[in-house]
């Protein structure tokens, strides 16, 4: 197998375009990327004859995987800063690794693939709502004690896996209404977003072991292919993102994304009740 059937020039364009977009917006949200690259790796590989239920389990692997990377370059660049509050880290951390690894090796290769499209668009369709609204929190809530940081972290875990997503939806919505600041906690999200791409992809690995190929560098449920472009494309940019979302009013931002995320989450709907 040569180099040019695994990374075909326009294949390699739209990785690349992909991972540039985002690795910024992993690092200026702190959200991995997943709910734009899943999407996105979706019709990539549907376009490119992969089954269509098969092609949104290997989008969201891939995705998930990719995020393993993306996480590393994003929290550097805020830990840099002391953004990151490592004690909710050290809280949520086990919990979530747990979760992620569940969905990984259980829940996600017993599923359908449009059942995850389906899970997947809702789930977009739900953050993109919770980004639009912005209500602030009461201002005596406090982040809870370890046994429900973990408790919280499991189900992160979890629904992260289904849906190939850094849990940065979940985790930054539920700091910030614990009222750690926003910035405290998309630095933190982004931390918290290894180990659920770790425990994620071995599930993802032991969920797909014995599947054939479905295209040249696939291997399971991953594209090793978009995992390379992707992720060293979402590595250069993740501290440039980090950099931003310290510098920017995000607000306007955050409305834009929130509209682009309900363009992705018809599309996946779309998919689970077509595919």
């Amino acid at each position: 197998m040569d180099l040019l059937s695994l990374f075909p020039p326009l294949l390699v364009a739209e990785l690349l375009a992909l991972g540039l977009a985002a690795g910024f917006l992993a690092g200026l949200f702190g959200i991995g990327g997943g709910m734009l690259m899943v999407p996105f790796l979706t019709f990539i590989l549907s376009h490119r004859g992969v089954e269509p239920g098969l092609a949104v389990k290997m989008a969201i692997a891939t995705s998930m995987s990719t995020i393993v990377f993306t996480s590393l370059s994003s929290v550097r660049a805020h830990h840099r800063r002391g953004a990151v509050r490592w004690d909710i880290v050290r809280g949520m951390a086990p919990g979530i690794f747990a979760g992620g690894l569940l969905a990984g090796a259980g829940a996600f290769a017993l599923l359908k693939g449009q059942a995850l499209a389906l899970v997947f668009g809702l789930f977009v369709a739900f953050s993109a709502t919770q980004m639009l609204r912005g209500r602030k929190p009461a201002a005596s809530r406090q982040m809870p004690d370890w046994p429900g940081q973990t408790a919280a972290g499991t189900g992160i875990g979890f629904v992260s896996g289904l849906v190939g997503a850094g849990g940065g939806f979940l985790s930054v919505p539920f700091m910030t209404w614990c009222n750690v600041p926003i910035h405290h906690a998309v630095a933190t999200s982004a931390a918290l977003g290894l180990p659920i791409a770790l425990a994620s992809t071995a599930g993802y690995v032991v969920g797909g072991w014995s599947l054939p190929p479905a295209l040249p560098g696939a291997a399971g449920y991953l594209f090793l292919p978009a995992l390379v472009v992707i992720a060293a494309a979402s590595v250069s940019m993740a501290p440039l993102g980090a950099r931003a979302a310290h510098a920017l009013n995000v607000a306007q931002l955050k409305r834009a994304f929130a509209v682009l995320l309900y363009v992705l989450a018809a599309y996946m709907l779309a998919k689970a009740f077509t595919g």
